[in-house]
């Protein structure tokens, strides 16, 4: 009887040791992948191939798809040129643990003469799910998802997480079309240098003739929260039925003579009223066949 608990007590101090091992292991495990650098992905298409430099090394040629520690570096590409001389590109781009950055090229003899895109990514923490489009030129007209937001530069938090399709469109420029993934907690910043359009008519098309219209407008004014909010009535105690960002514009459905409020539809079939504080009216502009888009916010 002794020896068979003098047994039992050793086979538990062997489990015990077993135990313990086996958590020490899986700590050190733990430490190690806590500790090491966190990993980003960058992917790099182009046309025609080029080199790829990082922060001055070069690291190989397009395509180029691989990972890197993350955090702020300097791209460089410089195509390969040999009939005609082709104009390198350069920027600055934020890697973004577990988020893969995507910069597209086609290179031109100028900058004028190249396109392409880069999505990228910066961290703004919280429930956030952000978006801001850039182009080169500016002002172009912004779809996210077929819907008209406004003209580049354009930002927006108000968007859910998930997959994107982002549409810019400008005169006498070719239209360029981007899907993108948006990320909780994450900016996604989307650049385009647009390209010219060789197909474009060089002689205007006339617009269909239409009865002129004066069409007040109300542009959002910077605010100490970054946005303003859309009450029910002309006053600040009134309910809260939605949020508009500052630069965006909309049209004057009516303006209260009491409070100098403004009553916008802030979006489709959704309106309020926004403070004068904050907004402020713009030159009228004639309507036509094409009127100017309202921007619309996509709550989350």
């Amino acid at each position: 009887m002794v020896h068979f608990t003098q047994l039992m007590r050793r086979l538990k101090f062997a489990l015990l040791i077993v135990a313990l091992t086996a958590a020490v292991v899986l700590l050190i495990f733990y430490l190690v992948g806590y500790f090491k650098p966190k990993s980003a992905g960058i992917l790099i298409e182009t046309e025609p191939v080029s080199t790829v430099y990082f922060d001055g090394v070069q690291v190989g040629r397009t395509p180029f798809d691989t990972t890197r520690a993350q955090g702020e570096m300097t791209v460089k590409l410089i195509p390969d040129s040999f009939d005609k001389p082709l104009v390198p590109f350069e920027s600055k781009i934020n890697l973004v643990s577990g988020v893969k950055t995507i910069i597209r090229r086609n290179f031109g003899e100028s900058n004028e003469s190249s396109s392409g895109t880069i999505i990228s990514f910066e961290k703004v923490g919280g429930e956030e799910v952000g978006i801001s489009v850039i182009s080169y030129p500016d002002a172009a007209q912004v779809k996210i998802d077929g819907q008209v937001r406004g003209f580049t530069p354009y930002k927006s938090s108000t968007f859910t997480p998930g997959d994107h399709t982002i549409s810019l469109t400008l005169n006498g420029y070719a239209e360029s079309t981007l899907d993108v993934k948006t990320y909780v907690g994450y900016k996604l910043t989307a650049e385009f240098n647009l390209v010219p359009d060789t197909n474009a008519k060089t002689e205007p098309t006339p617009l269909p003739e239409s009865k002129e219209e004066e069409k007040p407008q109300v542009k959002i004014l910077s605010t100490p929260t970054g946005f303003l909010r859309v009450r029910s009535e002309p006053s600040t105690l009134a309910k809260e039925v939605g949020q508009v960002e500052p630069g965006e514009i909309y049209e004057i459905l009516e303006e209260d003579k009491e409070t100098g409020w403004f009553k916008i539809e802030f979006e489709k079939g959704e309106e309020g009223w926004i403070s004068n504080q904050y907004a402020s009216k713009i030159e009228s502009v004639k309507a036509t066949s094409t009127p100017t888009p309202t921007p619309k916010s996509t709550p989350q």
